[in-house]
């Protein structure tokens, strides 16, 4: 199938409300091309080095998600353009990124990304690491961010009820920080979770925005 039928097939199985990032990291622009001409607007890229590469060619148009682990001195790269950052993991890159969208005067979106995998390759928060970092309160005064939401990745296996109780657990998690620190903040209202092989699944469970790479555009190019 063409990429252009294979984002209508993903987007035919999305709810209102639930908004697809197409992954098109280790693919050409010409693949995202394809996919802007059939109307996607919405790219996810894992590394700075990619995605501003990509940025540079591509339509300005184009809302850009950075999915994948963020260093700190990569940060002054992106921040320019980036309109959603969904990899947060530590005080120090949320204050970073506070810091240099604050020199060109923009409000960046962050997900806090939770680590909710039984895998040890995955970044993220665990549960109460996030709470300490909420409890203190600093991010309270970093004016150049908008804490979104939450962002997690399922254990890569075949269970389903292993990946759907990850989901639910990101999901759970999202309602108490919404309740206990986010309660008047209409801003923080995403939850990512769910990719290819999942996505249906996190959809079920909750999610509002998903990360799909394979299912548009094959199998990855290295």
């Amino acid at each position: 199938m063409s990429i252009s039928a294979n984002l209508d097939a993903v987007r035919s199985l999305l709810p209102e409300g639930v908004k697809l990032v197409a992954v098109s990291k280790f693919h050409p622009k010409e693949a995202l091309e394809k996919a802007y001409d059939a109307g996607q607007r919405v790219f996810g890229e894992s590394r700075v080095q990619e995605l501003s590469s990509k940025q540079e060619v591509l339509p300005e148009d184009i809302e850009w998600h950075l999915i994948g682990h963020l260093q700190t001195n990569k940060i002054k790269t992106v921040v320019p353009y980036i309109h959603t950052i969904q990899s947060i993991d530590s005080w120090k890159v949320l204050s970073e990124i506070d810091k240099y969208a604050s020199k060109v005067d923009r409000k960046i979106n962050c997900l806090l990304e939770i680590y909710i995998a039984k895998e040890d390759t995955k970044y993220g928060f665990t549960f109460e690491e996030c709470r300490d970092l909420l409890a203190n309160e600093n991010w309270k005064t970093l004016k150049n961010i908008q804490i979104a939401g939450v962002m997690g990745m399922a254990t890569n296996t075949d269970d389903e009820n292993q990946i759907r109780q990850e989901f639910r657990s990101l999901k759970t998690f999202f309602e108490e920080l919404k309740h206990q620190y986010f309660k008047d903040d209409s801003c923080f209202c995403e939850i990512s979770m769910g990719m290819s092989h999942d996505y249906k699944i996190a959809i079920e469970e909750g999610s509002t925005i998903i990360r799909v790479g394979t299912s548009i555009f094959g199998e990855r190019e290295y």
